[in-house]
């Protein structure tokens, strides 16, 4: 599941073939973090990638130039993505897609600087605590207009806080942020007030889409509205969403009458390819401008497109992580149980033994090919603020021998097959779910079938187009697991307490994996009451510490940001943080609404809807099967929430 990345995670969709599986034999050893440039593939043990052409269809006799500059004379700025959208709706998206969208087309009380992350001026221009700080008041700016026309006011803040916090099908995406508020308010166009129960440290980072009341208070039930019948939609962001098809694209134009200034491009297409070698293909061709990478381009994909003209490939350190999960109990928020999650992984000395028999060094050469650091910590660390790091003696480094010991004192010895057996007499035999169109899930995949399979464990790794019906049933063991995380780190942290969890057996609900631990969830407290930077990074370091200790996360690596754009269509664009950052999936607006169009007329074409549709399917690799927008949420990607 990737990450509202706000939030992102869980894993990174991708086509491209996996690296193999390890050859037998020993394996070296973690090595200490490291980030390397793109370099070649290695000649042994690589992962073969191959670029696929555009291929014409019935729907696209002949491969489209889509476009810089569409037939009319507008500058249109294509955006190859392999996430779909799980939905449009505010209360609702958690999908990195989804969120980027809201984060153009709709405003939110501050936003974070480019440069720094420090929070500045979004919809609200000010915002200053009471002495007990228990009363926040914003002062909300007076120049936004809705693109209908109507004043955005205080009002529309209040009504949107009011609507997460009554839970009427609306607190799925945001409600961490809303969990302590007493009361929400607007004494006057320009003026907001929120109440709190208890101090909370996120006040300056409310990651919650302001909507328009006077259009949203007519949806009859905002569990079930995603947002995605009458166009244009009604915001006040740098973009208006004029278009979407499921699974096929997202189109936007820019909103003329932004209170920060036009963008300088005229629309902007989210365009859905399931295969990312076709999306690096159409990006060769000029049929889009940028391949934003499942979440990030692979290392050959990255290197063949070094020395290509008119092409700039862009890395950076990246704001998500790429996790192993386990399956903790499946549980509803009153304790009832459901799924059938394998018992021997409530027993924290099998899970530390899963985890003390992967080698992060070893996927971080192979698989990732150095362009990703070995994991630790829940925050990556590019949020050097958050960061952690587990002591000398804590850290659970590749120590098979160890391994084997937890298992035998967990009562999982070996039979004389060399099969873990536990006193039941049944082989310990364990699922993963992997995300069937990303390589690092199946490539990781089969270097855990090798390890485990050492030890005497069975892995069956269980590729699905969408996960999140077995992964919300409490169906599964393992999962691959990864989310991009914020600048605050207050909702990645918050979608593993007891809070989090579903209040029906099966539902959808924040939680990501279903723990509920009461220490855990005393510090998650303390962290959010703490306005204390310094103090309040110490707890989140402790609750990562928890999570590393436990065994039910085991963060693998931190994949950098790789992604590449056309010069010729783009002339310039900012990255976050502006000196060596990401373009797609940004914390902010910053990338869309910076872009330049390149000088001069592009040779390709845009013309429309139409457009977009023909080349998906010149390319023949249009996502299917995406129509129950909201069930699909997050887990069927690795780039959730932002």
């Amino acid at each position: 599941m990737d990450t509202q990345d706000q939030h992102g995670r869980p894993a990174p969709p991708d086509t491209s073939p996996a690296a193999p599986a390890p050859a037998a034999g020993p394996h070296p050893r973690s090595h200490g973090t490291r980030r390397r440039r793109l370099r070649p593939l290695l000649a042994a043990g690589a992962a073969a990638f191959t670029l696929t052409a555009g291929l014409a269809t019935p729907l696209a006799p002949a491969p489209q130039q889509a476009a810089a500059e569409d037939g009319g004379g507008k500058k249109v700025l294509t955006v190859a993505v392999a996430q779909s959208v799980d939905s449009l709706s505010p209360f609702l998206a958690q999908r990195l897609l989804s969120t980027s969208v809201h984060r153009l087309t709709y405003e939110y009380l501050t936003n974070y600087d480019a440069e720094n992350n420090k929070a500045i001026a979004g919809f609200a221009t000010d915002w200053k605590p009471s002495a007990d700080k228990l009363t926040w008041t914003y002062t909300i700016r007076s120049d936004s207009t809705w693109s209908d026309g109507r004043k955005a006011t205080a009002a529309d803040a209040a009504w949107t806080f009011n609507k997460v916090m009554s839970k009427e099908g609306t607190a799925t995406a945001n409600s961490n942020f809303v969990t302590n508020f007493r009361r929400v308010t607007a004494p006057s166009p320009t003026k907001l007030v929120i109440e709190l129960k208890k101090p909370q440290a996120t006040m300056a980072a409310l990651d919650v889409p302001i909507v328009p009341r006077h259009v949203w208070e007519k949806v009859d039930d905002l569990s079930k509205f995603n947002n995605d019948k009458d166009f244009p939609v009604v915001g006040n962001g740098p973009f208006v969403l004029t278009d979407y098809k499921v699974d096929q694209y997202v189109r936007l134009k820019a909103n003329k009458h932004f209170w920060r200034g036009a963008p300088k491009f005229d629309e902007l297409v989210f365009k859905t390819y399931k295969d990312q070698d076709a999306a690096v293909s159409a990006l060769r061709k000029g049929e889009v401008s940028f391949v934003a990478g499942q979440p990030a381009l692979t290392p050959a994909q990255a290197t063949s497109l070094e020395n290509e003209k008119n092409i700039k490939v862009n890395e950076g350190p990246g704001r998500r992580f790429f996790a192993i999960a386990t399956n903790p109990g499946a549980k509803t928020r009153d304790g009832k149980k459901f799924g059938d999650g394998h018992p021997a992984l409530l027993d924290k000395r099998v899970r530390q033994a899963l985890f003390l028999s992967v080698d992060r060094g070893t996927l971080v050469d192979k698989v990732f090919q150095g362009n990703a650091v070995e994991g630790a910590g829940y925050i990556p660390p590019r949020f050097s603020d958050y960061a952690w790091k587990p002591a000398a003696g804590q850290e659970m480094t590749y120590d098979p021998k160890k391994a084997a010991r937890l298992l035998d004192e967990a009562g999982y010895e070996e039979n004389g097959d060399g099969e873990r057996v536990g006193k039941d007499g049944r082989p310990l035999n364990l699922r993963i779910l992997c995300h069937a169109t990303d390589p690092n899930d199946k490539a990781v995949g089969k270097y855990l079938k090798e390890w485990w399979g050492d030890l005497g464990i069975g892995l069956k790794v269980n590729c699905l187009d969408d996960v999140s019906v077995p992964w919300y049933a409490g169906e599964y063991d393992l999962a691959f697991d990864g989310w991009s995380v914020n600048p605050d780190p207050d909702f990645v942290l918050g979608i593993h307490t007891c809070a989090a969890l579903p209040v029906k057996a099966k539902e959808s609900a924040a939680t990501d994996n279903f723990i509920c631990d009461k220490k855990y969830d005393e510090l998650y407290a303390k962290q959010l009451a703490e306005y204390d930077p310094a103090k309040r990074a110490k707890i989140v370091r402790r609750m990562q510490s928890w999570l590393y200790d436990s065994g039910y996360m085991n963060v693998l690596a931190y994949p950098n940001a790789v992604e590449a754009y056309r010069t010729d269509q783009i002339k310039s664009i900012t990255t976050m943080p502006k000196a060596a950052g990401n373009i797609y999936g940004q914390d902010g607006y910053w990338s869309w609404w910076s872009a330049v169009p390149a000088e001069g007329k592009s040779s390709s074409k845009d013309g429309g809807s139409t457009g977009v549709i023909i080349g998906i399917a010149a390319a023949a690799v249009v996502l299917v099967g995406g129509g129950v927008l909201f069930a699909l949420r997050r887990r069927s990607t690795a780039e959730d929430r932002e």
